[in-house]
C-alpha cells in the first residue's frame, strides 16, 4: 500500500511540475457580445464580418461604422526558474546537504554476514518441566 501511495504521489508531483512550467495562449473571437470561436493552440478563426467593409456615407465620407468583432488573447507564462544552482547555497547549507546525503546512504548499508551471538552455545538441558510440575500456566 505504501509503494502504491508513493507512486501515485510521484506521478501527481510530476504533473504539478509539468503544468507549472507549461506556457499557453488562448485566443477568443467575439462578434458583438457572443463568443464565436475559441482556440488554445492556434489563432481563433474569425466570423467573416470584419471583411465586409461598411459603405461610406455620401453625406459624410470620413465617417464609417465601427466594427462589431473583437479578438481577445489570454497568455499564461510558465515558471522557468525551477532549477536551483548548487553554487547559490551557503557553506552551511552545502555542509548540511553533504552530511545528510552521507548518513542517508550509510543508513541502508547492510552487514556482510548474519552474526548470531549464541550460535556456539547449546540450550540448557531441561530435567523437569517446572510449569507442569507446579501447575502454573501463563494465560
Amino acid at each position: 500500500m505504501k509503494k502504491v501511495f508513493h507512486k501515485i504521489l510521484s506521478v501527481l508531483m510530476a504533473f504539478v511540475v509539468l503544468f507549472t512550467t507549461l506556457s499557453f495562449t488562448v485566443d477568443m473571437h467575439y462578434c458583438g457580445d457572443s463568443l464565436v470561436d475559441f482556440s488554445v493552440f492556434t489563432k481563433a478563426e474569425s466570423c467573416g464580418m470584419e471583411k465586409a467593409q461598411p459603405a461610406k456615407s455620401c453625406e459624410n465620407p470620413s465617417m464609417t461604422e465601427k466594427d462589431c468583432c473583437t479578438d481577445q488573447q489570454f497568455v499564461k507564462e510558465g515558471n522557468q526558474d525551477l532549477k536551483t544552482s548548487f553554487d547559490k547555497l551557503t557553506f552551511e547549507q552545502q555542509t548540511f546537504v553533504a552530511t545528510f546525503f552521507y548518513t542517508y546512504i550509510n543508513r541502508f548499508e547492510g552487514l556482510d554476514e548474519n552474526i548470531v551471538p549464541f550460535k556456539d552455545y547449546s540450550p540448557p538441558f531441561v530435567e523437569r518441566e517446572i510449569q507442569t510440575l507446579y501447575e502454573t500456566y501463563l494465560i
